[in-house]
């Protein structure tokens, strides 16, 4: 079975996954998990929108 983009309201073929934290807080999600799938465009969308974050995550290791 293929999976699809966890964001409301589309329907495109997951292309990544991605922590649900980082990504509720850009997008509205279908349902609450630990990780969602998201397609192409709106993992595009989701990385220039986390970029400060997840550079700091990164230095916390």
């Amino acid at each position: 079975m293929e999976k699809i983009c966890d964001v409301t309201g589309c329907n495109e073929k997951s292309f990544q996954t991605v922590p649900a934290d980082l990504a509720g807080k850009v997008f509205s999600l279908k349902e609450e998990k630990t990780k969602v799938h998201l397609c192409k465009a709106h993992y595009k969308e989701y990385k220039k929108n986390t970029k400060k974050e997840r550079e700091t995550q990164r230095m916390d290791w």
